[in-house]
């Protein structure tokens, strides 16, 4: 099985493919993409249908497509699943390619196992029952039971409205286009650099860093006796009562760090917002420069009618930090589903850093000169994440949900059973080594012993 993959990636050059090494009319077409969500939280895999037509010529083209795509995704989100929706509405014979469905099929289950959790196919016409039979045939019976034959009527069972296009009976207003590389449906957010709310941006700057500075210090304490744990509460309380000017340096003090290798982030991984009952509706998120140029930065989000990122499109110069306040507008609540995504690349020294100069920079900087960080969303019940954060952390348990609980076990399962077949693979060559050893020793002591009767 191992040495079938690795044939396959060598086939498909998959460690090689990137947008470059593939024609661009097959990313401009939209036959293939990423985008949104089903009900569970797993990523939609869409497949439009009638955008493939079956073309010899073509074929090893769209097939490393898919294999491009399969290993984008794997690399992001390492192993995460997801759920294929095959849309094909307005599709006739001529789309019928057994061959390319049989090779998806074959990713899924040989290349990529556990990634699958459904698939949802949208308005089959009844003309491609009979091919559909035959793909039957190379699904095993868990792969069987994922098939989900829906229509207008019945498809919001899987997939919400808001992901679901204006055909299929859904609100998602998405329209894909290329380029760029449609990454995870990150959009810039409402009112970019402009006012967060209505309500001053002073006093939201102060009760964001009095939550985050008594985060901070308690967690710096975790390890310490009641008695200083105590003391640090009351200092922090202090300190929050006492709402002066905003100071980044007490904002450092968050939960965790990425450190990439232009800017330091913090959090590292999940912001916080409290559920439309409990009302925290701002996350601060602050960025520090470890180089030594100016950092250009960008914000983007999958929900950019629900939020308000201030500053999204700006600059941080070397060895300093800034913070940018990411809050909920109006009555809108956060959403697991909810990424955002922060994009920076360091500018030259001679480069300007306002609006065009930044905008002009964004569109010449190379890709693979930018650093790119997810972060996602963590609602909360309780209106202060940093007492939550306190009693994950007090003995340094870090802080896991479910979703990803379920994303390792996938993992370390696969990773079980490539280290159950290299096993096997090994004890098979011990036992071939066993014969062939006594294979040698019989033809040594049967030469050893015609020498011997020769000689008498």
């Amino acid at each position: 099985m191992i040495d079938e993959s690795f044939q396959w990636r060598k086939e498909y050059t998959v460690n090689d493919l990137s947008e470059s090494t593939l024609p661009k009319w097959l990313f401009e077409i939209g036959a293939l993409f990423l985008h949104g969500y089903d009900k569970e939280g797993y990523k939609l895999f869409w497949f439009k249908v009638k955008h493939h037509v079956k073309d010899s010529k073509q074929q090893l083209d769209k097939k490393k497509l898919v294999a491009f795509w399969l290993e984008h995704y794997a690399k992001r989100d390492h192993g995460k699943p997801l759920t294929v929706v095959f849309d094909m509405a307005e599709t006739g014979i001529s789309h019928i390619d057994l061959d390319f469905v049989r090779f998806i099929v074959n990713c899924f289950t040989d290349y990529y196992p556990n990634f699958l959790t459904k698939i949802v196919i949208f308005e089959m016409p009844w003309i491609m029952n009979a091919a559909f039979k035959i793909v039957k045939g190379w699904l095993g019976p868990d792969a069987i039971s994922m098939l989900k034959f829906t229509n207008k009527s019945d498809v919001q069972e899987y997939i919400s409205g808001e992901y679901l296009p204006p055909h299929m009976g859904g609100t998602d207003s998405f329209k894909y286009s290329y380029p760029p590389l449609v990454d995870d449906d990150f959009q810039t957010p409402l009112c970019e650099n402009g006012p967060i709310t209505s309500e001053d941006e002073h006093e939201s700057k102060e009760e964001i860093d009095a939550d985050t500075k008594e985060t901070g210090e308690m967690n710096e304490e975790q390890n310490l006796n009641q008695k200083k744990m105590n003391s640090v509460e009351q200092i922090s309380k202090s300190e929050e009562t006492d709402k002066t000017e905003f100071k980044p340096k007490n904002a450092k003090k968050t939960l965790t760090t990425f450190k990439g290798p232009l800017l330091h982030i913090s959090p590292a991984e999940e912001l916080y917002f409290g559920s439309k009952e409990s009302g925290e509706k701002k996350c601060l998120i602050v960025l520090t420069n470890v180089t030594k140029n100016t950092v250009a930065f960008k914000v983007r989000t999958t929900a950019p009618e629900k939020y308000r990122v201030k500053p999204s499109n700006s600059s941080c110069e070397p060895g300093t930090s800034l913070d940018i306040i990411v809050s909920l507008h109006g009555g809108f609540a956060a959403s697991l589903q909810d990424r955002f995504l922060i994009m920076a690349a360091e500018m030259d020294q001679s480069s300007g850093a306002g609006v065009p100069e930044l905008t002009q920079f964004w569109k010449e900087v190379p890709r693979t000169k930018v650093m790119e960080h997810r972060l996602r969303c963590h609602v909360l019940e309780s209106s202060k994440p940093s007492s939550l954060t306190l009693k994950e952390n007090t003995f340094n348990i870090p802080a896991k949900t479910n979703e990803d609980l379920h994303i390792q076990v996938i993992v370390y399962s696969f990773i079980n059973k490539r280290l159950q077949e290299q096993i096997d693979r090994c004890l098979w060559f011990q036992q071939l080594s066993i014969v062939l050893s006594l294979l040698s020793v019989t033809v040594v002591a049967f030469c050893f012993y015609l020498a011997y009767t020769q000689s008498s």
